[in-house]
Order: C-alpha cells, then sequence, then structure tokens
C-alpha cells in the first residue's frame, strides 16, 4: 500500500469516528459539519415581509467551524516500515470558523402576502459576528454583495483562528435586502476538540 493510499486510510477513518458529532460525515482537510439557523435542510429558511407587504425576503445561516491541523510522519507497519504515514497532530489543533449565508427575494403578484415570485436582481447585505463566553467580539464577517439575483448563497472565510477549548461562543447574523427588511438570528457553537483529538490519536497509533 502506497503513502498516499495509507494516509487517506487514516484521514477517512477520522472522518467517520467523528461523524456522529455532527450529524455527517467531516474530513479534516475540507469538512463538511455546519450548524444552521433555522435548523432543518436546504430550503429551510426564515422570512420577513417588507412594510406594504408585496415582497418577501427570506434567509438562511450556516456556520462551518473549519477544523484545522499540521501532519506528522509515522512509519509503516511492522514489516514494511518504508511505507510512512502522513496523520493529523493532535497537538496542531484549531478552528478557522467560515460563515455562509443564503437568501431568497421575492414578490407578490396579486395580492399582499401573497403567492410570490423571485424576479431581478438585488443589493443584499450580510454580516455575522462570533462572540466569546464573556460577550468580547472575536471575529466578524460584512459583506455588501450587489446585483445578485433573487435567490444565491455566499460562503464567506472568517480569517480569523480560533484555538481549541476556548469554551462556547455565539454567532449573530442577518441578511438585509434595503428597503425590504432584514432577518437576523443567533446560534451556539462550542469550541471543544475532544472528538477530533480522540480520533486522531487513535488513528495515528495505528499500525
Amino acid at each position: 500500500m502506497n503513502r498516499t493510499r495509507t494516509a487517506a486510510l487514516t484521514l477517512a477513518a477520522a472522518a467517520v469516528a467523528l461523524a456522529p458529532a455532527f450529524g455527517q460525515v467531516a474530513t479534516a482537510a475540507q469538512p463538511t459539519a455546519f450548524f444552521q439557523d433555522p435548523s432543518g435542510g436546504e430550503k429551510s429558511m426564515k422570512s420577513v415581509w417588507s412594510k406594504d407587504d408585496m415582497h418577501k425576503v427570506e434567509g438562511q445561516f450556516r456556520f462551518h467551524p473549519g477544523v484545522q491541523y499540521k501532519t506528522v510522519t509515522r512509519p509503516g507497519p511492522s514489516g514494511a516500515p518504508d511505507y510512512e504515514r502522513h496523520v493529523p497532530d493532535p497537538k496542531t489543533l484549531a478552528w478557522q470558523p467560515s460563515y455562509e449565508f443564503a437568501w431568497s427575494v421575492s414578490d407578490a403578484t396579486l395580492v399582499k402576502k401573497g403567492p410570490t415570485t423571485p424576479k431581478g436582481e438585488h443589493a443584499i447585505v450580510v454580516h455575522a459576528v462570533l462572540r466569546g463566553a464573556d460577550r468580547a467580539k472575536v471575529g466578524e464577517v460584512h459583506r455588501e454583495l450587489n446585483g445578485k439575483p433573487a435567490t444565491g448563497r455566499e460562503k464567506i472565510a472568517g480569517g480569523r483562528r480560533i484555538a481549541c477549548d476556548t469554551g462556547e461562543y455565539t454567532v449573530e447574523w442577518s441578511v438585509t435586502r434595503s428597503g425590504y427588511g432584514t432577518l437576523t438570528g443567533t446560534l451556539r457553537w462550542d469550541s471543544d476538540c475532544e472528538q477530533y483529538r480522540t480520533a486522531f490519536t487513535a488513528g495515528g497509533q495505528q499500525r
């Protein structure tokens, strides 16, 4: 078995071990786990009507913790020590969050708060703040998205590294369509890395 294949199997084993914690399989290199507000599936949205009840704004937010790590080299199995493995180093675990926003803007076609149709281009403003247990701001993203279609999705890197095991955080988010309305929400996230650390340690000890 070559080095690349061995490393891939090690990462896959760690991902499967972590799946119950997030409700889906996540690889450390490109985690697919996220926390969503409102909870539910791809089409679950919060909604608000404009003051004249003729325009509806819908929004959804996803927080991606984004685990990061470095790898170390381990010798191959007994009898084939030259086939080294590159495995995650639990000591280098950290978080690198990103923020994902989805929106839908539609117009009532006949009556107030009646059936709506998404159409046109829109200026969408998205915003999120990550706060620690003491309410101090530890991360923030803000983006003005001009000329966007009536329905869309945008993922923004937070650009801030968060240390493991530094407590519980709160994410405050908003999606605004100027002149129509603003949607807001909050999510809680625990920065504990123990399940990743346990899985990576177990994977690194396999021979």
